[in-house]
């Protein structure tokens, strides 16, 4: 299936829901926010979340710093 990723073209190769698609991006779920169409999703969310055709995410690191 084909999602867009922070703006890019990207397969889901047999990620079924975003949890399953930020490992696949080896993303620390800790370490990530991660939009679906445009909503910010708790971590508690991914698993729930199943992917479709098209689904635009963004996954945006979060950096401590000061």
């Amino acid at each position: 299936m084909t999602v867009w990723v922070n703006g890019e073209r990207a397969q889901t190769n047999g990620a079924t829901n975003i949890a399953e698609l930020a490992a696949h991006y080896g993303l620390h779920p800790n370490a990530v926010l991660i939009e679906h169409n445009a909503t910010a999703l708790h971590q508690r969310e991914w698993t729930q979340r199943l992917l479709a055709e098209g689904d635009r995410i963004e996954f945006v690191r979060v950096v401590a710093g000061g």
